[in-house]
């Protein structure tokens, strides 16, 4: 596996007042938006040696580089495997991810991805860099179920990218947390990253007083702007059932936010969930989380507008079993 060069490129006078990912778009080995967008999302764009936002406006004699993920060596193998498809067509398809799938390769998962489940499914994806992620412009954790969207040319992904750039794209999740919240609703806001000691993990950016900086306007030196709106649905053995609408799109996103707010999913091992397990009153349903094989986080709906006809889309996930079951056991459905 060999590697693409990086680059680096000096910004001119003529470029001066454009958007980075407009800038980038111009690039011969870059040549679209969407691709820019993979690139700046992926942490691949440095602007005078700091991450990128896709928005930065550049002035004269910023120093941009970009390093370019590596030249896969070979093709990505088809993985024959049933695929729950609400919504098909030319330009793009809607699934309904099982919980235990990982969503595109990566380290320990080259063959058993949706990825793989989806080059056997259609021909027609949107390769944008290489062809490790085919179509891919958002994902869920391998333990979340629910609806993701995929593009099957590189004029859908480039119109969903930017969708989920303006944020008009519509994500509601439900889950079900440790602890009673105390609020009907909520915000969350903070800057995420990756946690400073545990790769595994992200948490929020913490400021010089140890406290999470919650503040649009004054950006970190790392981190990307999050914020999670709940609502909560019902409380019941220690626990709350949530209703949760992204409006931006972090890795680990809803994660960390209840984590932190002293909330972690049920059943989220990384996040905290076992260390609060002896909180919940009924030995029978601490017995059931213990066994649980996800953590209990699920994309309930997804909208957007569609690429080619405007047409606006809403789409709605019922809960997979066993995660079903157990939520009417508890009351919550």
């Amino acid at each position: 596996m060999s590697k693409n060069p990086s680059r680096s490129q000096t910004v001119e006078v003529d470029g001066a007042g454009t958007r980075l990912d407009k800038w980038l778009a111009a690039w011969p080995e870059v040549s679209s938006r969407s691709r820019a967008a993979f690139l700046i999302d992926e942490n691949r764009v440095l602007v005078n040696a700091r991450p990128g936002k896709a928005s930065l406006v550049l002035k004269t004699g910023d120093e941009v580089s970009v390093s370019f993920p590596e030249a896969q060596s070979s093709e990505l193998k088809p993985l024959a495997m049933s695929l729950d498809i609400l919504f098909e067509d030319r330009d793009l398809l809607v699934v309904d991810k099982p919980s235990g799938l990982v969503v595109h390769p990566a380290a320990g998962h080259a063959e058993d991805t949706l990825v793989n489940a989806l080059i056997a499914h259609t021909d027609d994806l949107a390769m944008g860099f290489g062809e490790e992620r085919p179509g891919i412009v958002h994902r869920l954790d391998k333990e979340t179920s629910g609806l993701l969207v995929v593009a099957k040319n590189d004029s859908a992904q480039a119109s969903l990218v930017s969708q989920f750039q303006e944020r008009s794209i519509h994500r509601l999740y439900q889950a079900v947390c440790h602890g009673e919240i105390a609020r009907l609703n909520g915000r969350i806001e903070s800057w995420i990253a990756r946690h400073p000691t545990d790769r595994k993990r992200f948490a929020s950016v913490l400021g010089i007083d140890r406290k999470i900086l919650r503040s649009a306007e004054a950006p970190p030196s790392a981190g990307k702007w999050a914020a999670t709106t709940f609502k909560r649905l019902a409380i019941k053995h220690g626990m709350s059932f949530l209703e949760l609408k992204l409006e931006t799109g972090r890795t680990h996103q809803i994660r960390v936010h209840l984590s932190e707010l002293g909330h972690p999913l049920i059943g989220d091992s990384l996040y905290g969930s076992d260390r609060r397990l002896k909180s919940i009153p009924s030995a029978g349903i601490r017995e059931q989380i213990q066994h649980l094989s996800r953590f209990l986080l699920h994309a309930r709906e997804l909208g957007f507008t569609h690429p080619r006809t405007a047409e606006r889309l809403m789409f709605k996930a019922e809960w997979p079993d066993p995660a079903r079951g157990l939520l009417n056991q508890w009351g919550f459905l």
